[in-house]
């Protein structure tokens, strides 16, 4: 059993689209010159190092930062002293977030698929849906159900959405069910409000969600999250099978393979939910 993998259709390319000016390159690379510069100093830097170190004249040099200090990339600590600012330090934890959990879930998945003989799905939350974005599959296990990277569904229908619900506070749930009208796709599709926070709290206690062929008849799903440094669930981890193959024993090893992957992102709060 298997879905049809889908395939990204590239972005048109703009006709006559006007070359970048070199002024704009040159102040970009000048921007970064600073910033690399500030990166490789623990304490804040006075304009006068920061001009020199860089070889920008003193005033380009100030007039640069004022523009980095407005954009929170560098921050302004006295008078002629600055430092990397806060902004970096959120845009790299998004980048941690989104792309390296998929490095370091890449392999913990293919020992999880050797182990199961069934598709391990990686997938995070977009708005009011998940995407798949990496999975751990092979010809040679026969049956399977094959996820296309790339590919979405509704959070409240798959294992993983509602694990990024469960993570939600009362309110946003609300606003979900509200957005959406919980539309079905099969007759064991949650539809109904009070069903789905039942099923919620249920996902809470245990620290694994399921999908009973509530997005595709035929096809079950558990999943469990993965955690970065900081508690935030970053993406779900999920065993996708014929129904008939899905086995309950492969909880467990799917929450530890989960655990290890958010250990790894560093997460230390422990075992998420219990048995």
């Amino acid at each position: 059993m298997s879905r049809t993998e889908l395939t990204a259709r590239p972005g048109a390319v703009a006709q006559n689209a006007p070359a970048e000016s070199p002024i704009t390159i040159q102040v970009l690379e000048r921007a970064m010159l600073l910033l690399d510069v500030l990166a490789h100093q623990a304490e804040p830097v006075p304009l006068k190092n920061l001009a020199a170190k860089t070889g920008l004249h003193t005033s380009t040099a100030h007039r640069i930062l004022n523009d980095l200090v407005a954009g929170r990339y560098v921050e302004r600590v006295d008078s002629g002293l600055y430092r990397l600012g806060m902004r970096l330090l959120e845009l790299g934890s998004l980048v941690k977030g989104r792309l390296s959990v998929r490095e370091v879930a890449l392999e913990p998945m293919r020992a999880l698929h050797k182990l199961t003989g069934q598709t391990v799905n990686l997938s995070v939350q977009q708005n009011d849906e998940i995407v798949y974005i990496e999975r751990a599959w092979s010809e040679r296990s026969g049956m399977q159900v094959v996820r296309a990277i790339g590919g979405r569904a509704p959070l409240h229908l798959t294992s993983t959405g509602k694990l990024f619900l469960s993570a939600s506070d009362p309110r946003q749930v609300k606003a979900y069910i509200m957005r959406t009208g919980l539309t079905g796709a099969t007759p064991n599709s949650i539809t109904q409000a009070e069903t789905l926070e039942k099923e919620l709290t249920l996902v809470r206690r245990t620290g694994y969600s399921r999908d009973n062929e509530e997005l595709e008849l035929g096809v079950r799903c558990i999943a469990a999250g993965i955690y970065d440094d900081a508690g935030n669930l970053q993406a779900g981890l999920s065993i996708s099978a014929p129904a008939e193959r899905m086995r309950d024993e492969w909880i467990d090893v799917l929450l530890k393979t989960a655990g290890s992957i958010s250990e790894a992102l560093g997460f230390e709060g422990g075992p998420i939910g219990g048995r």
